[in-house]
């Protein structure tokens, strides 16, 4: 269980680093990682594209709730000179080159590899320099479908499939409590001191400063997606409805607030941007909900299969879906959201979680339903490395001190952390 032992790695959650980034002029590409066929250890030039010119707007703002009202119109020159750069790298098209194969090797799994270095198959759970593992959290019995690391907390908290919620210490790395629910835990997130729980036909709501525990009825079915905006937490429910409730200070609860309804099935992702709710459904459509009124004011249906995710970045809206691709939405004159950018994998695409590495540069972690986690610059898409796991990763969390959180469909939790290195390219 222990990589690189949990004491030391625990207490190595620092501040990022504030080194400067090396001189991109000095920089070179290694020609044989383009062409996907590097085999040099320690290869002295880069196994990543250079960077674009570093941007007047800080990274702090990318990944978070956006004050404006609307997402950048096409063709805005707010963003990247008024150029459309998604996929693109240093103004050209960003063509897949030619991989190698990646295919991990099934007897290391089971740790009887006899080749050793010289097996063909992957003998590691990623491939890149820009991220290593620290180590990784054994416990829960099924798939972890919630990762959470409270406001002001030492503790970091998953809930799985299980039923089950588990505290763990961030100096030791050890389990130090279960909270049995009695039902399967759909999802879970935190906002500032409140970790919040979907369960069937019900939220749990836990204030990790005051031990305040609260059970938010209203949901049929089971809750499968979160989130907190305008003063209200909302949830994504089996029946196609989303559920709002405020707190009250008064009285230390959470009232209803209201249920939007629309979506004809289960509604498994929401996200909160630019005053708008959106929400993601196994219906294959996305709807945009105006924060203020709670009306629905556009439906996105370019999608052709469940769409699992959303994400909020940079005043785009970001999605995917089992129907194997990400879609980029920008802002129209009308102000309604068009696709100005499709990526599209080899798999299905479950998760969508957005990072910052050492350098405060934007990354995009994309989990497939081929066990794997895509790792990519945005908005280029530039492939940076990729995380592999025994079965499919559900949950992604970033955490303090360049950290980042994976919980696959073994239960398993990884706690991953930044390279140095990521700083100098």
């Amino acid at each position: 269980m222990d990589v690189d032992g949990n004491k030391r790695v625990f207490q190595r959650l620092g501040a990022p680093s504030t080194a400067n980034p090396g001189d991109p002029s000095k920089q070179k590409v290694c020609y044989h990682w383009r062409a996907g066929k590097c085999t040099r250890y320690q290869c002295p030039f880069l196994h990543r594209e250079l960077p674009p010119p570093t941007s007047n707007e800080g990274p702090g703002k990318r990944f978070a709730e956006h004050s404006g009202s609307q997402f950048y119109r096409k063709g805005s020159n707010k963003f990247n000179g008024g150029s459309n750069t998604w996929g693109r790298v240093h103004g050209t098209n960003n063509m897949p080159a030619a991989k190698k194969s990646e295919k991990l090797c099934n007897f290391w799994l089971q740790g009887k590899c006899a080749y050793g270095e010289g097996c063909r198959f992957l003998h590691s759970w990623s491939v890149g320099d820009s991220f290593s593992l620290l180590t990784q959290l054994e416990s829960h019995q099924k798939v972890v479908t919630g990762i959470a690391f409270p406001s002001g907390s030492d503790k970091l908290y998953t809930g799985s499939k299980d039923e089950s919620v588990r505290m763990w210490d961030c100096q030791s790395g050890q389990c130090t409590c279960v909270v049995n629910l009695g039902g399967e835990v759909g999802c879970m997130i935190s906002e500032g001191p409140w970790l919040f729980v979907g369960l069937p036909n019900l939220v749990k709501a836990w204030n990790t400063q005051t031990s305040a525990d609260l059970s938010l009825s209203g949901p049929v079915g089971q809750v499968y997606a979160l989130v907190v905006g305008n003063s209200m937490l909302f949830a994504g429910t089996q029946d196609g409805s989303i559920l709002a409730w405020k707190y009250n200070e008064a009285t230390n609860n959470f009232d209803p607030a209201a249920s939007l309804t629309g979506h004809s099935v289960a509604v498994i992702s929401l996200v909160v941007g630019a005053k708008r709710l959106y929400s993601g459904s196994m219906d294959n459509t996305i709807r945009v909900w105006n924060l203020e009124n709670l009306q629905c004011m556009q439906i996105l249906t370019d999608h052709t299969s469940i769409v699992m995710s959303v994400l909020c970045w940079d005043q785009f809206l970001l999605s995917c879906s089992l129907d194997k691709t990400i879609k980029v939405w920008a802002g129209t004159e009308s102000g309604n959201l068009e696709v100005t950018y499709t990526h599209t994998e080899d798999h299905g695409v479950l998760f969508l979680c957005g990072v910052h590495d050492l350098a405060g540069k934007p990354v995009l972690l994309c989990a497939c339903n081929d066990n794997s986690v895509r790792v990519y610059d945005l908005p280029s898409f530039s492939e940076r490395g990729k995380i592999f796991a025994k079965q499919e990763v559900r949950a992604i969390q970033p955490g303090p001190g360049g950290i980042f959180f994976t919980g696959d469909g073994t239960g398993q939790v990884r706690v991953w952390k930044w390279a140095e290195s990521s700083v100098q390219q």
